[in-house]
C-alpha cells in the first residue's frame, strides 16, 4: 500500500462523516418543521401526515447522532503502524486478495462501517471489528487466509498487506 497515508484515510472518514451529519443532521429539522407545522394539524384520526414525519424526523435525528458520535471517534483515534507479523485490530488498512486475484482494500474503524472513502484514486471501505469480515480479521497476520460466507456463498481472502 505504498503511498497510502492512514492520516490521510483517517481526514477523508471524518470528511465523509460530515458531509453525512449534515445531510442528516438537515433532514431532520425538515422532518421535524413538517411534523409541527400547523398545515399539517391532523384534521381527523386517518390523517397521520404529521405522524408520519415525526417518525422520520425522529430516525433522522438517531441516525445524526450515532454519525456525531462516530466524528468524536475518529476524531480521537490514534493511527497505529502494522508490521510483517502483527496480528490486526483497529486502524490497520489491509489489503485482501479474492480468489479471483481481485484485490479489496478495508479500514478497520471503531464506527461508521461501510462508508466508502477515495484516496490517491482507490477506494476502501470501512469496517469494524463487529461486521462478519471485520471479525474475521481480527488477530489475523499478513499472509493468512480468511473464509466469510456471504448470500450462502463462501468467500476466501489472504491478506497481501497491511499497514
Amino acid at each position: 500500500m505504498q503511498g497510502m497515508n492512514k492520516e490521510q484515510i483517517r481526514k477523508r472518514i471524518i470528511e465523509g462523516l460530515e458531509e453525512d451529519y449534515s445531510l442528516y443532521f438537515g433532514a431532520a429539522k425538515k422532518a421535524h418543521d413538517a411534523a409541527v407545522n400547523e398545515e399539517n394539524i391532523p384534521d381527523n384520526k386517518y390523517d397521520t401526515l404529521s405522524l408520519e414525519a415525526s417518525y422520520l424526523a425522529q430516525g433522522q435525528a438517531n441516525r445524526a447522532q450515532e454519525i456525531k458520535a462516530a466524528l468524536e471517534a475518529y476524531r480521537k483515534l490514534e493511527m497505529i503502524p502494522f508490521g510483517e507479523h502483527s496480528p490486526l485490530y483497529l486502524t490497520a488498512l489491509v489489503t485482501l486478495e479474492g480468489g479471483d486475484g481481485s484485490l479489496k482494500r478495508v479500514f478497520i474503524g471503531p464506527l461508521a462501517g461501510g462508508l466508502k472513502v477515495e484516496l490517491d484514486g482507490e477506494d476502501l471501505v470501512v469496517i469494524t471489528p463487529e461486521s462478519p469480515l471485520g471479525r474475521a480479521l481480527l488477530g489475523r497476520t499478513l499472509g493468512d487466509e480468511v473464509s466469510l460466507i456471504i448470500n450462502n456463498a463462501r468467500r476466501e481472502y489472504e491478506i497481501v498487506d497491511l499497514c
